[in-house]
């Protein structure tokens, strides 16, 4: 007796601790959703506050174009007369009534009511997500949805613009996923239909995956739309349907970056004529085509959302003008699950929400070679979404488990006292290259939008100077004249320090990463975070102490040799307007990228001669930033300051560089294989004395993808 209620007490316990971690994870749940829907209010109060605080004559420009005090619909004729009207006329036909509304009253309910058609439109694609769909997804999907919605290109535009996009994109997900009955289907993709023509494709879809009456009545409703807006304005179809063939040239010119289509991409190219057209139509049926087949695919494998998705990505492509607010679709594709590693799971998802939320700028370099990219990036991603993208389907093993990653063990070597982030943890893998590509570029860019910003003025930057250059003079350090003034006298070393300040900044470091990215993955996430960390700190430095360099000191004399002689009386002088922020000099990242480079060449050369050889980097650079008088002495401590600082970070969060193993052995039941236990090294560097070298081999070699279990592969997914 005793024995039995010793085992129910252990078992009570047992069952107490459980709840108590399933009520933790409740709570922690419970309090991510409330954050998430407070970021949601946030940002619909903000969007709402960036439209109404514009002047009346500068926001909602669409909407005013439309039904304001001279718009189209006010004034008797055409629709299209001005070419300020680019919808439909049945489009027209729905908003003359709002003509009697007054304009403030209606430019307050129409952002506002297209607040709620982004939220409608986010909880229903969050209800639409493929099963199996766990519970905390389930509660956190909404507000992360509505978030992304509201943060995107296409939504900020519509609202700044006062468009109708929005409808459409609502209308078809309400008849895939929320009305009853084929015919109300049919009903609503018909409106939206007669609202945008091209999204008619979404009556092939419904056929093709079996529900006729659905497509059939989607064409009626489409039909009878169409003839009700002609019997009421003949002149006005006649002009969008025959003279302009379906809306194709209304509104701006449709070779203009905002016309996201393969009709406005190939215009771009230089193509005209009718051999542009020919082009265009063959490649819209190749698109279609394959991205219907696609989208059939996906909807009879459960991911109804993806398929209505893709198809939405060919309704962008082969749209003769498809503008940044009808591009909502593009966004809907996150959905979709690319990738067998979970080291790759995110990679779709992220590109896709970099793409619809950042301009082109950010994403891609002002090089030409990368121009034709930058201005099609929005249909590039249309195109990978609908004919590209290796989606998976539900019967794949790695939908629900991909290949897991192989994370470090903690190294004990850091400060007990620091407390860790508890997602800060260190993979043996190489991250994936298009996305650290893009990471990089948007963090830079970033970067330069910061230090363009961080800046208080000129009578600032100057008092700086003079308090830098009254230190320098008290620790008898100011030699940044006589360097200067002596490097002039010498042309080659004048041209050499010119030439080395301005190219071997970017190439160096670039370099680097690039080595450590190819060559030693684990190295390349450790010092890639170190510079980070050393770029953030110094971004703190640009916009607290505003500094102007020794070339724009007036009254010191020194020579600007790599701009050249600035002229003083000009109150702009040397800011070069908007392209770089000119008393961005404390910290020098100049020096402190340079020293960076030094350290970590010192660190990870496997030769003394290239340990040697990177030493020489930021000994030139120091040299040259004196010499060419873009910063003093003290600017260089400070670059080596933040460098510091960003390792010393680097090191608290993620530990020392060398890395063992992750789960000691531990062997996942679908792997068939256990995870290699052995203590490991980075290569390159000394062999662990308490592993052979064949146990540290097989620690860091890649692990190999598990083999689909037959019972996996035929049960749809299921666990």
């Amino acid at each position: 007796m005793k024995r039995w209620e010793g085992r129910r007490s252990v078992a009570n316990a047992d069952h107490s601790v459980r709840g108590n971690a399933a009520t933790d994870t409740e709570s922690r749940t419970g309090l991510t959703r409330a954050v998430l829907w407070l970021v949601v209010a946030v940002l619909a109060v903000r969007q709402m506050t960036v439209v109404l605080r514009q002047p009346p004559g500068e926001r909602l420009t669409d909407l005013e174009t439309w039904i304001g005090e001279n718009g189209v619909l006010h004034v008797p004729g055409s629709l299209y007369d001005s070419d300020r009207f680019t919808g439909t006329p049945f489009a027209g036909l729905v908003l003359k009534p709002l003509t009697a509304s007054a304009e403030q009253a209606l430019g307050v309910a129409w952002t506002f009511g297209s607040l709620l058609l982004v939220a409608a439109l986010g909880i229903v694609a969050a209800r639409a997500l493929p099963a199996p769909v766990g519970r905390r997804t389930t509660l956190l999907a909404a507000p992360v949805a509505i978030s992304l919605l509201m943060l995107s290109l296409p939504v900020r535009n519509a609202l700044y613009l006062g468009q109708t996009s929005i409808l459409p994109v609502l209308l078809v997900l309400l008849a895939c996923f929320v009305v009853r009955g084929e015919r109300a289907s049919g009903v609503l993709i018909g409106i939206a239909a007669a609202l945008q023509p091209t999204v008619l494709l979404f009556a092939a879809l419904l056929w093709l995956t079996g529900r006729r009456r659905a497509a059939v009545t989607g064409g009626a409703a489409f039909a009878v739309g169409t003839a009700v807006a002609w019997a009421a304005m003949p002149h006005d179809s006649w002009t969008y349907w025959v003279h302009h063939v379906a809306g194709a040239g209304l509104g701006e010119r449709p070779d203009s970056l905002a016309n996201q289509s393969l009709h406005g991409a190939l215009l771009r190219l230089g193509l005209s004529g009718p051999l542009e057209i020919v082009l265009f139509l063959a490649l819209a049926a190749v698109v279609v085509v394959l991205g219907l087949r696609r989208a059939v695919r996906y909807a009879r494998d459960g991911q109804l959302l993806l398929a209505v998705a893709v198809t939405g990505c060919v309704v962008v492509a082969v749209s003769p003008t498809a503008w940044q607010h009808q591009l909502l679709w593009v966004l809907l594709a996150v959905v979709g699950r690319v990738g067998k590693r979970a080291a790759d799971r995110l990679v779709w998802p992220a590109v896709v929400v970099l793409v619809l939320t950042l301009p082109g700028k950010m994403l891609l370099p002002n090089i030409g070679a990368l121009l034709p990219v930058r201005d099609n990036v929005l249909l590039l991603a249309a195109l990978g979404a609908a004919c590209a993208a290796p989606f998976l389907p539900r019967t794949s093993p790695y939908w629900q488990r991909p290949i897991p990653t192989e994370y470090a063990k903690p190294v004990a070597a850091r400060w007990s006292r620091v407390p860790l982030l508890p997602f800060w943890r260190r993979v043996f893998s190489r991250p994936n290259l298009l996305l650290e590509l893009l990471l990089i570029r948007v963090v830079y860019s970033a970067y330069a939008q910061v230090r363009l910003a961080a800046t208080a003025g000129r009578a600032t930057a100057e008092e700086h100077g003079r308090q830098i250059h009254s230190i320098e003079q008290w620790l008898h350090i100011d030699i940044e004249h006589w360097v200067n003034h002596a490097v002039v006298e010498i042309n080659w070393l004048r041209e050499f320090f010119d030439y080395y300040y301005s190219t071997f900044h970017f190439i160096v470091p670039l370099t680097i990463l690039g080595v450590l990215y190819v060559r030693r993955p684990a190295d390349y996430r450790w010092v890639r975070s170190s510079i980070g960390f050393a770029t953030l700190l110094a971004l703190v430095g640009f916009w607290l102490y505003p500094l102007a360099p020794p070339r724009l000191m007036p009254g010191l004399g020194f020579i600007d040799t790599v701009h050249g002689v600035q002229d003083f009386a000009k109150p702009d002088y040397g800011t070069l307007t908007t392209v770089t922020n000119q008393y961005a000099a404390m910290p020098s990242l100049h020096f402190g990228w340079s020293l960076w480079c030094g350290v970590v060449i010192v660190m990870l050369a496997p030769k003394m001669w290239m340990k040697a050889l990177g030493l020489l980097h930021p000994l030139f650079t120091v040299s040259a930033i004196v010499a060419t008088g873009n910063h003093w002495v003290l600017d260089a401590a400070g670059g080596a300051l933040v460098v510091s600082l960003g390792f010393g970070l680097t090191y608290l969060l993620s530990g020392p560089r060398k890395l063992r193993s992750g789960t000691a052995g531990e062997s996942r039941p679908e792997d068939g294989a256990k995870v290699p236990a052995a203590v490991a090294t980075e290569a390159g560097e000394a062999k662990s004395e308490s592993a052979p070298a064949s146990a540290a081999a097989s620690a860091t070699a890649p692990a190999r993808e598990p083999v689909p279990p037959v019972s996996q592969a035929g049960a749809g997914g299921k666990q």
